[in-house]
């Protein structure tokens, strides 16, 4: 799915219909959101899309996927977890949801905006693990603007300051990509030395005891 493509296809409305599933719905977690927004503000600068219109749209569907994402978690997640068939849906991962955004639900709300498939499921979780209604919103917003703006006019800007950046359209979503996956891979490895910080107390308690 290259994003001009989807952008000549479907258009504005089709833009913002892929920003608002990707922000919330489970089903488009695998949309191209941040190429996506990037080639949009590109193309705006070229005078193919008005760019205020999807400055604003990309932000205000941004936000409402998001709230959408977050009463699906809110209202299903606790009783779909408390199947007891299953591992992964059990109420101790609710209670670890709720723990998680308790203390992160702030940073976790803004940064997974810019993480693909996380921004997808983020709002969710935050709503089965009760995340508080008001500053999921505040941060809901803030996370919003910042992304759906904000990179739609990154694209636009660039779109002005660089003669023929058409040819490097490939290269410049490729990079865009890998920074989006970097904070991906930085969770990650902080997990294993958590992990491995955490074997290392039980067994340091175990030669103690």
């Amino acid at each position: 799915m290259h994003p001009e493509s989807l952008l000549e296809a479907f258009g504005t409305l089709g833009l913002f219909a892929i920003v608002f599933a990707e922000s919330g719905l489970l089903v488009g977690f695998f949309l191209p959101g941040d190429s996506l927004l990037f080639t949009a503000g590109l193309l705006a600068s070229r005078g193919t899309l008005n760019f205020p219109l999807i400055v604003v749209g990309c932000a205000v569907f941004a936000i409402a996927g998001d709230q959408v994402g977050y009463v699906i978690g809110r209202r299903a997640g606790p009783a779909i977890f408390r199947r007891p068939e299953s591992r992964f849906f059990h109420k101790k991962n609710v209670d670890r949801a709720r723990a998680y955004f308790e203390k992160n639900g702030p940073r976790t709300i803004i940064l997974a905006r810019f993480i693909p498939v996380v921004r997808t499921f983020a709002p969710v979780v935050a709503g089965v693990g009760q995340m508080d209604y008001r500053k999921f919103v505040t941060y809901n917003v803030v996370g919003g603007i910042l992304w759906g703006s904000g990179v739609t006019t990154a694209g636009y800007v660039l779109g002005e300051s660089i003669p023929d950046i058409d040819k490097w359209l490939l290269p410049i979503i490729g990079v865009i990509v890998t920074i989006s996956l970097i904070p991906i891979l930085l969770e990650l490895l902080k997990m294993r030395r958590d992990g491995k910080a955490d074997a290392v107390v039980v067994a340091e308690q175990g030669e103690g005891s």
